[in-house]
């Protein structure tokens, strides 16, 4: 079935009335088609981006290298060595720092042309979805299961600030008990000991107000918590649990009810979200208008 009978005024309210199930079905399998065609060119895109960063990083060690074999060859640090055994490994470490630099330009053509397809992949995504009839069961079967997107992008942030939050209270902790150790040890007038003291001291401060500004364990919290109760209504609204369930047992509400209810959900927890962020902004502004005043 092609798409070109029924294109036409599909934004008018028309458009709506006279879609027939077939041609509504349709849409529904040519948005599936464009997502499994986005997320396909996500993966390799995030793969190609890994590739990149393993790639420069097996570089720099081996221009590194390069450079430390170089300067053994020319200062003759490797006396007890054979001339061929230092020239191979220099020769070795030239060709690897240049095959990584080869690969790394190569990459970078492909992650360009990756970036350009991924959207239009996410252009004919939204396409598809346009084309879909927002009141009707299916476009709000479709808002469901893309909650489940925000679920997984909420988490993720949520875990990279716990992780973020928790390496800097090692470093604190960490860094608190051998401040206080060099402090002891250092009954004389040991000046590596006092330079060391100094520079831990510095560091553990500077980590304290970098996690006191940001609040990574504040967001990452609310950004988990956000996450729950999305996947919960998620979880309610498909097996009608709660208020889903609705006040008659004997009259449970019908699945565009339940579609509805979730969307608003949803929505107010979204917003809940983005202002539970401005006041983490606002807080941490307050926090240092104070110190500066």
């Amino acid at each position: 079935m092609s798409l070109e009978v029924f294109e036409d005024g599909q934004n008018s309210p028309e458009y709506r009335q006279v879609l027939t199930p077939e041609q509504e079905q349709y849409l529904q399998e040519d948005y599936r088609r464009k997502v499994k065609d986005f997320d396909q060119l996500e993966v390799v895109l995030r793969e190609i981006r890994t590739s990149q960063r393993i790639y420069f990083l097996v570089m720099v060690g081996a221009t590194v290298l390069t450079v430390l074999l170089g300067y053994s060859v020319l200062a003759g640090f490797w006396g007890v060595k054979t001339a061929f055994t230092r020239c191979l490994g220099l020769v070795t470490f030239v060709a690897l720092s240049i095959a990584m630099l080869r690969l790394l330009k190569d990459g970078r053509k492909r992650l360009a042309a990756k970036s350009g397809e991924l959207r239009n992949a996410l252009q004919d995504r939204q396409t598809a979805a346009a084309r879909l009839p927002l009141d009707s069961p299916s476009g709000l079967r479709i808002y469901r299961e893309a909650s489940l997107e925000i679920v997984d992008q909420y988490r993720k942030s949520a875990n990279r600030n716990r992780r973020v939050h928790n390496f800097f209270q090692v470093i604190i902790i960490t860094g608190s008990i051998v401040t206080s150790s060099l402090t002891a040890m250092n009954t004389g007038d040991s000046v590596v000991l006092r330079i060391g003291t100094t520079f831990l001291s510095g560091f553990v401060g500077i980590s304290a107000g970098v996690t006191g500004y940001f609040k990574f364990r504040e967001r990452g919290y609310n950004l988990q918590s956000t996450a729950d109760e999305i996947e919960k209504h998620y979880n309610a609204s498909q097996f009608m649990l709660d208020e889903y369930a609705g006040s008659d047992p004997n009259e449970p509400p019908s699945e565009s009810h339940r579609l509805r209810m979730f969307a608003r959900f949803v929505e107010r927890l979204k917003e809940e979200q983005r202002k539970r962020e401005l006041q983490l902004e606002q807080s941490s502004s307050t926090s240092e208008e104070h110190v500066g005043g």
